[in-house]
């Protein structure tokens, strides 16, 4: 299987609309672009909520062709670090996402979870980013989480696909 991250390029869109930030690759190996983790089924039905044609076969190519991108605060997994450790580590990626941020230049980002949102803001300050920004829930563990992931993500994914 090729590396996490040339999976990740290649489904990079051309232009990038909304650009959702996680924390970090899974410790797990789990990876979104693999289709192995519970924030790509979360993703995905939130984009079949929006279009029934949607399944397993097409969603990371519509996920693309609607200018949706996932990358991460930090370039290696920090969910096995202890949380000062953790915040270490997600406080020196900012710089590394700030650039991204420039680069990308997208019309909205979405953080996926809440730990990382003050983080993300720092990043899009020093980027000269100032779009939208939408604070999601992970929605890993809980089911309400997962609602309100769900149920926050769909007018965007409306937008996204008219």
């Amino acid at each position: 299987m090729p590396s996490a991250e040339i999976v990740r390029q290649s489904c990079r869109p051309r232009k990038v609309s909304l650009l959702f930030v996680g924390e970090s690759p899974p410790a797990s190996g789990r990876f979104f672009y693999h289709r192995d983790s519970g924030l790509y089924r979360a993703m995905r039905d939130a984009f079949i909520a929006v279009d029934r044609t949607i399944g397993d076969e097409n969603f990371l190519e519509r996920f693309q062709d609607a200018g949706c991108y996932l990358i991460d605060l930090c370039g290696r997994p920090v969910d096995d670090l202890d949380p000062a450790s953790r915040r270490a580590a997600c406080d020196a990626a900012v710089p590394r996402l700030a650039t991204i941020i420039a680069k990308l230049n997208p019309d909205c980002m979405a953080t996926l979870v809440r730990s990382i949102e003050g983080g993300v803001k720092s990043a899009a300050l020093r980027a000269g980013w100032n779009g939208r920004l939408l604070h999601l829930p992970y929605p890993g563990r809980w089911v309400q989480h997962r609602k309100l992931f769900i149920e926050l993500l769909v007018p965007e994914i409306r937008n996204l696909l008219r």
